[in-house]
C-alpha cells in the first residue's frame, strides 16, 4: 500500500513525516539526488520533476507493506491513500518567509492555498473516497503526525472539502 503526503510547499509535510516511525521517501531529496528531473525552472529557480521516471524509480524499490512517500508532488504519483496537509494561507506565508522563500513564491503558494489547488488535484486524481485532509494550521507537528499515522492505519475517515481557506482571498 502507497500513503502519500502532499500539500501545497510549507503546510509542514516534511516536519511531520519526519516524527514519524517509520521509513519515508522525501520525493523532493530523491529528485535532487538520483537527477529524476526534465531541467530547471527558470522562472521559479527550481528543478522540473519528471513524473514518469520518478514513479519507475520507486516501482523499482524493494516491494514493502506500506510506503510512505511525502512531497508537494507526491499526489501526482499512483496511491491507495492521500493525505493534503493544509494550512491557513496568512501562516503559510509566514512560514514561508521564514525560509526567506522569495515575495512571488510567498505569493503563489498562499493563492494556491486559499482556492484548495493540491486539494483539488489530489481529488479529481484518486478520488475524494481516498483523500484525508488535515488543517495543520496550529497543530503541533506531532498531533499531525499522529494523523498521518492513525490514515496509515485505516483508523480515520477520507474528508476532503473540510478545510476552506477562502476568507484569505482577496477579490
Amino acid at each position: 500500500m502507497r500513503v502519500v503526503v502532499t500539500g501545497t510547499p510549507g503546510t509542514g509535510k516534511t516536519t511531520a513525516t519526519e516524527r514519524l516511525d517509520r521509513e519515508v521517501v522525501h520525493l523532493n531529496d530523491r529528485i535532487r539526488a538520483e537527477g529524476l528531473d526534465s531541467g530547471t525552472d527558470e522562472r521559479r529557480g527550481s528543478l522540473v520533476a519528471d513524473m514518469d521516471a520518478v514513479a519507475a524509480a520507486l516501482d523499482e524499490r524493494e516491494s514493502r507493506e506500506i510506503e510512505l512517500v511525502e512531497s508537494h508532488l507526491a499526489h501526482r504519483l499512483p496511491a491507495d491513500r492521500v493525505v493534503v496537509l493544509r494550512c491557513h494561507p496568512d501562516e503559510l506565508g509566514e512560514r514561508l518567509a521564514a525560509r526567506d522563500e522569495s515575495d512571488e513564491t510567498i505569493a503563489e503558494n498562499r493563492e494556491s492555498e486559499a482556492l484548495d489547488v493540491i486539494l483539488s488535484e489530489a481529488v479529481e486524481e484518486h478520488g475524494i473516497e481516498n483523500v484525508y485532509e488535515i488543517d495543520a494550521t496550529e497543530r503541533d507537528p506531532d498531533d499531525v503526525a499522529n494523523e498521518i499515522e492513525r490514515v496509515v492505519a485505516g483508523e480515520r475517515e477520507p474528508s476532503a472539502g473540510t478545510v476552506s481557506f477562502l476568507d484569505a482571498v482577496s477579490l
